[in-house]
């Protein structure tokens, strides 16, 4: 049998790269290397390389995304993509590797720039009937009328980056005093920001994966934050629980998992995807969709993926042979 070669992206240019490296690291490290040949390809500011297993590092020619590795020329023959933020989970990469004619495992470019645009991906959802938070847009250089915003969303709200992830500038402001300094830090992740109504409620986060071109949904999330909301340490550094499956009642399980293969299928997804909802009195609110999931140890795709009882090993070579199929 013929090994197919499986370029295994990771880094980008955005604060997450580092999450994005250890995202690539388990899957380089679950991929069955008896089917894959698996090649970690870290793609930073700095440049485009193959990093062998012994560290040392081979240009990408970006012509055609290829590379040597043990004196051979190697074109992928699928792109497994685990780049978080810029360019990876914007549209980018995936265009230009559309344009190269290689699957890659996540959704297509406008899929991917959409969902990681919140607020043009909350605008569309909205109009297919999904129930998101009330919501406030700001530009950096616009002017803007605080009480006129907080007339809309109330407080508390959530201040955020408009496209970014990881809760990077990320604050949840309760008195209106500190409005001001929450969009600055805003501000310093992206110059588009998205102000919400702060939801009561459960928080969940739902993984979405299609299968032989079925989609499939996997069991809820429950995220309980020992900050005051599921912030950077909560996701990073263990200040936080995450419980799968979470603690709501079936009815709740069905309605959240249904709204996510909802919104999985009104976008055109592919892939695996995570959307993140607040259950409040017993509805589902979406809060964001994600096409790059985090696959680190520490991720809740991977806890989600072994309570359904999959390996990492079965499911990545899952999503590698779909993107394969549906080429």
């Amino acid at each position: 049998m013929n090994k197919k070669n499986i370029a295994v992206a990771m880094g980008g240019y955005s604060s997450e790269f580092q999450i994005s490296l250890n995202s690539g690291a388990v899957v380089c490290e679950a991929l069955d290397a008896s089917v894959y040949n698996v090649f970690a390809i870290h793609i930073l500011t700095e440049g485009w390389f193959y990093v062998a297993e012994n560290g040392a590092k081979h240009p990408i020619d970006k012509g055609n995304f290829s590379f040597t590795a043990e004196g051979k020329k190697i074109v992928p023959d699928v792109i497994f993509n685990t780049v978080h933020g810029t360019p990876g989970e914007d549209g980018i990469l995936q265009a230009y590797w559309e344009l190269l004619s290689i699957p890659q495992t996540s959704p297509n470019f406008y899929q991917s720039a959409l969902s990681f645009n919140k607020r043009d991906c909350l605008s569309v959802l909205k109009g297919f009937g999904i129930k998101c938070a009330n919501s406030y847009y700001v530009n950096k250089g616009v002017t803007y009328k605080v009480d006129e915003i907080i007339k809309k969303v109330g407080l508390p709200c959530f201040v955020k980056p408009n496209r970014a992830g990881s809760s990077y500038g990320i604050s949840k402001v309760s008195k209106l005093e500190d409005f001001q300094k929450a969009l600055e830090t805003a501000f310093t992740e992206d110059d588009e920001v998205l102000i919400e109504t702060a939801l009561v409620g459960t928080e969940v986060s739902v993984g979405v994966y299609k299968l032989n071109n079925e989609i499939h949904v996997l069991m809820p999330t429950e995220i309980v934050s020992e900050n005051d909301f599921f912030d950077y340490e909560a996701k990073y550094l263990g200040k936080s629980q995450e419980i799968t499956p979470a603690r709501i009642s079936e009815e709740e399980t069905k309605s959240v998992q249904e709204e996510a293969k909802k919104v999985y299928a009104i976008l055109g997804m592919s892939g695996v995807t995570r959307s993140e909802f607040i259950i409040q009195n017993g509805e589902p609110y979406l809060i964001e969709t994600n096409t790059t999931p985090g696959l680190s140890k520490e991720s809740i795709i991977p806890k989600q993926v072994r309570q359904a009882g999959m390996t990492l090993t079965e499911f990545f070579g899952n999503l590698i042979e779909e993107a394969a199929g549906s080429w």
